[in-house]
């Protein structure tokens, strides 16, 4: 095989130009490729690297070519054309690097389209989080209804079990709080029902194994999702990891971080759905509520003008049970589907174990760790590249954490399940147990009693059957645990040698 710098020589004696080869330094300016296609350069191997309005200057390997100088000629608009040669695997080479590519990456896979990516996931992650702190205020405002309808309730059944007279001064004053504590908590609850409508869906789906990059579009407020096809020799040439030079590695490491930030935006979204599970629920307990008060009423008391009360609670509760159940249903998917995503990543090999301990090193003997920890390794080891290796292992911590969330999240929502289980069970078994010893027994009240008590313990039962798996790997995760400590970061120093404050539970 003919060594590379005879090749140059040749091309430059036969089109008398002058040759290059690659060079990180030699990139087209980003105004340039703004306004070309890169992958069109790509196919008909050309790269302008100067262009104003009268002339530009081109890398190409075929400047002779008829047909390839008239399409230069038409896409610049100019005449006027100096060239250097390069051999095709250099100038792809070249045209990759002024897009801020790896060998075969698709367009969208250059650090700048990658980082617009994640500044929209982080924006969606944002949303995300802020529609689960108005979820979480509206169950704070249902709460406060159940204590108001506690507070009304009480004041009716003291008006109509001892009437007026000098318990009036008790009962209108319980009567206002109450009703005045119920809207209040309604107020608080109702944006989120406008807030339900709004959230962006973001599923999970199979990513490949292999490199691909993620390109992210909104049209019309809808996210739309395309990943590229797998790109050929990606894989082997992240394997050879210590041969890549330093822009090659960071962008490796950015799209490792996409990955990892779109991750983090599934994990949000399927966290809010259990939010508004959760919040679906307390409602559906606020309706358990207003139609056992209801009931009770109906069948404690004969007919008469305050039935209208009595119906318009079990007509209020009921409402809210169906509603709550509505906004039950997604968020047990989104749960289910939360905990096969956080299981699928329990085993996986993460962007810190694919670069370190590197398996280059590991080939040739050395030991990256002694390398990495030697004396002349220290001051300034990290860098720029460093700097981007260290964020995207941050990265890897964060999404550790998001899934410990998530899970944490789908235990609450079990928790949830058995809140509304025992409100459902001990409405039924507070109904049948009076009413039996009041003597005010009816076959069909007792089954729609019984109804009630078996509804709860299955409610019960599908929250522990939510709750314990989640506890399950929430035990095995490092962060959590009686103490943790906080690094304070030096990234001109390796990690190894960070100064650690640590915090104890008691503390």
């Amino acid at each position: 095989m003919r060594q590379k710098e005879e090749q140059l020589q040749e091309l430059s004696a036969q089109y008398d130009w002058p040759a290059v080869e690659y060079d990180e330094s030699l990139t087209a300016s980003g105004a340039i490729l703004r306004r070309l296609d890169v992958d069109k350069l790509r196919a008909e191997l050309w790269l302008p690297i100067a262009w104003d309005a009268d002339s530009a200057e081109v890398i190409a390997c075929t400047p002779d070519d008829p047909a390839l100088l008239a399409r230069i000629r038409s896409t610049l608009g100019v005449d006027d054309l100096r060239f250097r040669v390069a051999i095709p695997a250099d100038l792809v080479r070249l045209i990759e690097n002024s897009a801020d590519l790896n060998g075969h990456f698709p367009v969208n896979g250059g650090r700048t389209p990658l980082a617009k990516v994640r500044t929209y996931l982080a924006g969606q992650r944002t949303q995300y989080s802020t529609q689960r702190t108005r979820f979480a205020r509206s169950r704070t405002g249902l709460a406060l209804a159940r204590t108001g309808l506690t507070f009304v309730s009480i004041a009716v059944a003291f008006l109509r079990l001892f009437g007026g007279g000098t318990l009036l001064l008790f009962e209108i004053p319980l009567l206002v709080l109450g009703m005045l504590a119920i809207i209040d908590g309604i107020v608080w609850y109702w944006p989120a029902r406008h807030e339900s409508r709004r959230i962006k869906e973001y599923l999970p789906y199979a990513v490949p194994e292999e490199y691909s990059a993620l390109d992210v579009t909104d049209p019309g407020g809808s996210l739309n999702f395309q990943r590229s096809p797998i790109v050929p020799g990606a894989a082997a040439l992240r394997q050879n990891w210590d041969a890549l030079s330093p822009v090659e590695r960071r962008r490796f490491l950015a799209n490792d971080r996409t990955d990892l930030a779109e991750e983090r935006t599934i994990l949000a979204y399927l966290r809010v759905m259990m939010a508004k599970a959760r919040t679906g629920l307390a409602f559906a307990r606020t309706g358990v509520a207003f139609a056992g008060i209801g009931i009770g009423f109906v069948r404690k008391f004969p007919p008469g003008p305050w039935s209208v009360f009595d119906w318009s609670l079990i007509l209020i509760g009921t409402l809210m049970l169906i509603e709550g159940f509505l906004w039950y249903r997604p968020g047990r998917s989104a749960g289910n589907q939360a905990l096969d995503a956080v299981r699928s990543k329990l085993d996986k090999m993460g962007p810190w174990d694919r670069i370190f301990p590197s398996l280059c090193l590991y080939a040739r003997g050395i030991d990256p760790r002694l390398e990495a920890h030697a004396t002349v390794a220290r001051p300034g080891v990290y860098a720029t590249t460093g700097l981007a290796w260290e964020r995207t292992t941050l990265a890897d911590k964060r999404n550790t954490m998001s899934r410990l969330r998530t899970i944490m999240a789908r235990a609450r929502t079990g928790m949830a399940f058995i809140r509304t289980g025992f409100s459902v069970m001990t409405v039924g078994a507070g109904l049948f147990v009076y009413f039996h010893f009041a003597g005010h027994v009816d076959v069909l009240w007792t089954i729609f009693d019984l109804v009630l008590v078996v509804t709860g313990l299955y409610l019960i039962a599908d929250g522990l059957h939510w709750y314990l798996p989640a506890e399950k790997i929430k035990r095995r995760s490092h962060y959590v645990d009686e103490s943790f400590e906080i690094a304070d970061a030096d990234y001109s120093l390796p990690q190894s040698v960070w100064k650690r404050t640590h915090y104890r539970y008691d503390n």
